[in-house]
């Protein structure tokens, strides 16, 4: 299975799609004036045609609410902005823009902790280096986390404007670390090595932090990079990433659900995400007993999502801050992948139960919820009713299973060997 991936700029005449004869479906990212505003998948004959009248049916169902929200947002926005232009010229400034930007951008790092895996590393630096020039105060920093050769050394001395660190203790969240003490930016930018920032990233990132000073954490859209592979093509069909295309504030309290903010995997992904560096750095930047690699592969993303919340500090969500995913091609790689999810989510609960005793009930509530849902999810995939095969939702629940049977506990034994043996 292999399907093609197309953005759809819906502002423009829409063309005709033809389908190669390797390809069994499509895959749209539709644009509206080049903001992000929906995704749809659709299996289709090898060699398949679309023309444009059936493309306007399948954009109005998947977006035609969407579209008419930003007409209205664009019309409600040019209003704003003739009032603030009536207000400019009463006031003598001449320069819109300088009402817009009240507060100076922050500078900014960009971080791509990486381990081994250079091709991925020059794809995703690049794909940086091509947005075009703005004036945001930024760098490009790369954390090389415990290599095991000098490749992606002699890489980033290739790439002029990007700043090489070395972080010799093996762990995501020990590189995240690296990164914030070694960052010079106002704003830290993490990226995972296997994605692509959109040609909007940094002004979707400008836009969420104009917009919310106040937030401590940004998150960001994440699309599939390619969808050549059965694996690839089922874990988008269960909703990959995608956290939609809204923007969204999250507070101290989210209405219509009772267990917030203890599900943290609501408010993004970990390959995408900004925080303000002295706030990381105010509640003891990530912890190193997560992410700590093909033992503990996952949880330091929900754990600092639920931190900073619980620190009363504004996360916000902003589509437009987008970037492309390259996900697990094999099915082999893609059911460990949820087995590490199961594994990370519960880790990042036992943590947090030990850590927030004010939380407690709710924990032991998310916990219950989440084994009846898995088993619900179970319960419909073997009567045919899920697109995820039982393999996978068996492997997330053996994943949570040990979690919660003193995964982090034992984590924090194997980090503190670790630091000794580097002291």
């Amino acid at each position: 299975m292999s399907y093609s991936i197309i953005e759809i700029e819906v502002t423009q005449p829409l063309p005709i799609i033809s389908l190669s004869n390797r390809d069994t479906g499509i895959a749209l990212i539709l644009r509206r004036k080049d903001r992000p505003i929906g995704f749809l998948m659709k299996a289709l004959p090898a060699g398949s045609q679309i023309t444009p009248e059936n493309l306007t049916q399948l954009i109005a169902e998947e977006a035609g609410v969407k579209l008419l929200q930003e007409s209205i947002r664009e019309e409600l926005t040019a209003l704003e902005h003739q009032q603030e232009d009536a207000g400019i010229r009463e006031h003598g400034d001449t320069n819109p823009a300088s009402l817009f930007f009240k507060r100076p951008l922050p500078s900014l790092t960009v971080a791509i902790c990486t381990k081994d895996r250079p091709e991925n590393l020059a794809r995703c630096l690049q794909s940086l280096l091509n947005l075009q020039p703005s004036t945001w105060e930024w760098e490009i920093l790369v954390i090389d986390n415990a290599p095991s050769d000098e490749r992606t050394k002699e890489l980033v001395a290739s790439f002029p404007k990007v700043r090489y660190v070395r972080e010799p203790k093996p762990g995501l969240d020990f590189a995240r670390n690296c990164a914030l003490h070694s960052a010079m930016g106002e704003l830290l930018a993490y990226l995972d090595d296997d994605v692509l920032v959109d040609r909007k990233w940094l002004e979707g990132l400008m836009e969420a932090w104009t917009e919310n000073p106040d937030a401590a954490v940004f998150t960001g859209l994440v699309l599939p990079y390619e969808l050549v592979t059965d694996a690839q093509i089922l874990f988008e069909q269960r909703g990959g990433f995608r956290r939609g295309f809204e923007k969204i504030r999250y507070g101290q309290i989210l209405p219509g659900n009772p267990l917030h903010p203890c599900g943290a995997g609501i408010f993004g992904a970990g390959c995408n995400m900004s925080l303000r560096r002295n706030i990381l750095l105010e509640i003891g930047g990530f912890d190193e007993a997560l992410d700590t690699g093909a033992t503990l592969p996952g949880g330091g993303d929900l754990d600092i999502f639920y931190r900073v919340i619980r620190a009363g500090y504004p996360l916000v969500y902003e589509p437009k801050y987008l970037v492309f995913h390259q996900h697990r091609r094999e099915y082999t790689q893609l059911r460990r992948q949820y087995w590490t999810w199961g594994l990370g989510f519960m880790a990042f609960v036992v943590k947090s139960y030990q850590s927030d005793p004010a939380q407690r009930s709710q924990l032991r509530r998310l916990v219950w919820w989440w084994f009846k849902d898995q088993l619900k999810q179970l319960k419909n995939s073997l009567r045919g009713h899920h697109v995820l095969p039982a393999t996978m939702i068996l492997a997330e629940f053996w994943g949570g299973i040990l979690g919660i049977l003193g995964e982090y506990p034992r984590s924090l034994k194997r980090v503190e060997n670790i630091r000794r043996q580097f002291s």
